[in-house]
This record gives C-alpha cells, sequence and structure tokens, in this order.
C-alpha cells in the first residue's frame, strides 16, 4: 500500500490561510565548519608549499560546490512555494470551504503570469507535487481545469457545470428523464454557453447513464 505524502500544507488560521513547506523539501543545508576551520588553517602560513596551495584551491572548489547546491535548493524551495501560493491565493474560497464548485477556471498560464515563470516549471510542479488540506490531500494538477463561459462572457469551471448538471438530473421525475437534448437546453436557460455533445460527455463523466435507462416506473 502507498502512502501519498504531501509537499504542502494549507491551515485556515481564524479566516487567514497559511502554507508551509514539507520538511523534506526544506532540509537545513549549511557549509561543514569542518571545511571553513580547514580552509582557514592552510591560508594561515606565510610560505605555502605546493601541496599546501593544491589542498587550498580543493577545499575552496568543494565550498564553492556546497554554496551552488544550497543555492539551488533555495531557489527549488522558492519556486515551490510561489507556485503553491498563487494556486492558494487564486483558488482562495475553495481552501476555506473545500466547496469544488467555488474552483474557479485556472490553466497553467494563469499562475506562471503571477509569479513570473515559464509555465513548464509550473506544470513540472503541479504534476508532481501534493497539497494537504482540512478537506484532503490533492496533487496541484486537480486545481486546474477547463472552463466555459455564461452568456454574460464570465467564465465558470466545469466543475460547477457538471454540479448543476448533476442537480438537475437528480430532481427530475424518474418516470420522464431528460433527454441530452433538454440538458442542453436546461443549462442554456441557466445561462451556460453549452452544445449537447458537451452535455452527454460531462454526464458520462458523472457516471450517468442515458434518459431510458433512467426510467424508474
Amino acid at each position: 500500500m502507498s502512502y501519498i505524502v504531501p509537499d504542502f500544507f494549507i491551515f485556515n488560521n481564524n479566516g487567514e490561510l497559511e502554507l508551509s513547506l514539507n520538511a523534506k523539501n526544506a532540509p537545513d543545508l549549511r557549509i561543514s565548519d569542518g571545511y571553513r576551520d580547514m580552509l582557514r588553517d592552510y591560508d594561515k602560513g606565510d610560505k605555502k608549499d605546493k601541496r599546501q596551495k593544491e589542498a587550498i584551491l580543493f577545499i575552496k572548489q568543494k565550498i564553492d560546490s556546497a554554496k551552488w547546491f544550497i543555492d539551488m535548493i533555495k531557489q527549488r524551495q522558492h519556486t515551490l512555494l510561489s507556485t503553491m501560493g498563487a494556486i492558494m491565493e487564486y483558488q482562495e474560497e475553495f481552501f476555506m470551504t473545500g466547496d469544488e464548485t467555488t474552483l474557479k477556471p485556472m490553466i497553467l498560464k494563469d499562475i506562471a503570469e503571477m509569479i513570473d515563470l515559464d509555465i513548464s516549471t509550473v506544470s513540472r510542479v503541479a504534476n508532481s507535487k501534493f497539497v494537504q488540506t482540512e478537506f484532503g490531500t490533492y496533487r496541484l494538477k486537480f486545481f486546474f481545469s477547463e472552463s466555459l463561459s455564461t452568456e454574460s462572457g464570465e467564465e465558470v469551471s466545469t466543475r460547477e457545470v457538471k454540479k448543476i448538471l448533476s442537480d438537475v438530473i437528480e430532481g427530475e421525475d424518474k418516470q420522464k428523464p431528460f433527454s441530452d437534448e433538454k440538458l442542453t437546453e436546461i443549462l442554456q436557460e441557466k445561462g451556460y454557453n453549452i452544445a449537447r455533445r458537451t452535455v452527454a460527455k460531462y454526464r458520462e463523466q458523472l457516471n450517468i447513464p442515458v434518459a431510458r435507462l433512467r426510467i424508474q416506473l
């Protein structure tokens, strides 16, 4: 059995969302004092033979490599926190309520522009990282979705449309269930620009059978 280890934690602290990075992504790295002391001792002497000079150069190279590695880790941590922070800000209502219908349409470009990073960088984080919330643990990719437009031009999440579609079907007369054409009309009356084939696709994704199979006598 495999367990998901979250990369981020989001807590609601009296109405304020708090984001933290899992310690496994934030190791405490620093240059060993032993290397610094060794370099200082070698560097003290006025006259340095060839072996001492080689030793000093070797130690300096190792310290420079360690500094570079630590800088790369810090940059990675910054990228992770910036990406998750932008998603948290964009989908604040969801992280406050846990209600999936409040998720706003969001694409990689939206987040990349917010934090001035390449779309490919945001994509790698979204596809590989998980966040733990009080409502469950989610892969970051979960928060990115397709979108539709309402009559007023406002974008809405496909999750919201699916929720409305599910509610309409749940409330239908089971002796005369709605056809996909009728469901399309109902959604369009509610202001959603949606095609019949899209309604059929969403219905299938919700594991809801066609009208004739929903008849209850």
